[in-house]
């Protein structure tokens, strides 16, 4: 068939639905056949659903377990939120009372100071809480800035002894606090050109009973560290060497490309800065005398008196100070989650 009958053959049976141009036949020549199921496939067909119902069993226990170990933690929490708005009769009632018959805001406005009923401590109250609002966050920035800064040096710069160093960081990390709380005492006493101090430090107060005193020691953290260079040491050094070769100095590399991909570590970080700084409680019972400098876990522990704790009051204290906690978390929870995961893993 030439060419043009072969056109005009087509044409034709165009516009016939159902109709399928014959195609020309070419000798078929035998090839390669496929293989013949062997006994290892026949197995795994066999041991895939045994697989899946093994892997379903384990899924259904981790949430047998799960389930009620988070509602065994939780289960405190919500009774002091409940404990709150009851009074102090229904309080320690036996079993405990989940839902308040009664509720009452009596705790809170005590608390506050908003009520006709106003404690002797009520008037302090907003001022704990801005005291411990700014010192954790002034602790966190300071924190995320210099603690970044050091692991930058320590995942993407080279110098003599550098691993040494980094190990000394992580050994303090083994150091109770309680070992370091003298020399830390003694050191804030005599900073020099502070407190009525001269210049050798002697003198005066120095940081005590200061903002000063709260805030800087806490300003580099060892953990910290650790987490950000683990997190920094993912990043591509020829990342660094295009910045380089553009003319970015180190500082600049550190601002404009380094930090932007470290948000989850920060985020993570930042979460565990603010937590610990917002809970502190026994450094600043050890240098703070004032009562206008009191943060909110010191004035939770002045209605803990012997023998006239007032319970409703204190109840009331407690979930107002555990709210900023919970707020943080729930903001930052995805970029904390993966930036733990991601630091525990890269480096």
């Amino acid at each position: 068939m030439t060419g043009f009958e072969e056109r005009q053959r087509r044409k034709s049976t165009r516009g016939v639905r159902g109709v399928v141009p014959p195609q020309d036949t070419a000798p078929t020549v035998p090839g390669p056949t496929a293989p013949e199921p062997t006994e290892a496939v026949f197995a795994a067909d066999v041991t895939r659903p045994r697989r899946r119902r093994r892997r379903s069993r384990w899924y259904w226990l981790a949430y047998v377990i799960l389930v009620p170990s988070a509602i065994l933690f939780v289960a405190p929490f919500a009774w002091l939120i409940s404990a709150s708005f009851q009074s102090i009769g229904d309080m320690f009632s036996w079993p405990p009372q989940w839902l308040p018959e009664n509720p009452s805001t009596n705790g809170y406005q005590k608390f506050l100071g908003v009520g006709p009923q106003r404690g002797d401590e009520s008037p302090q109250a907003w001022r704990w809480f801005a005291n411990s609002a700014f010192v954790a966050t002034s602790v966190t920035v300071l924190q995320l800035f210099f603690n970044s800064l050091a692991a930058y040096v320590f995942a993407k710069r080279e110098f003599p002894g550098k691993n040494a160093i980094f190990l000394l960081f992580l050994a303090t990390m083994m150091i109770p606090g309680q070992i370091t709380l003298i020399p830390n005492y003694l050191v804030i006493k005599h900073i020099p050109l502070f407190g009525g101090n001269d210049i050798f430090g002697q003198g005066g107060s120095g940081w005590l009973d200061s903002y000063w005193g709260l805030i800087l020691p806490g300003t580099v953290s060892a953990f910290g560290i650790f987490l950000l260079r683990q997190y920094m040491t993912s990043i591509p050094d020829e990342l660094l060497d295009a910045a380089r070769i553009d003319g970015a100095n180190e500082f600049s590399i550190y601002a404009r490309i380094v930090m932007p991909l470290c948000g989850p570590a920060l985020a993570a970080t930042g979460i565990f800065t603010f937590q610990a700084a917002w809970e502190d409680f026994f450094w600043p019972l050890i240098i703070v005398s004032s009562a206008d400098k009191y943060t909110a876990p010191l004035g939770l522990a002045l209605f803990v008196v012997d023998k006239r704790t007032q319970w409703d009051v204190l109840f009331a204290g407690s979930v107002i100070a555990t709210l900023p906690m919970i707020l943080v978390f729930i903001v930052f929870q995805r970029r904390f989650i993966q930036g733990i995961s991601v630091s525990g893993l890269k480096g």
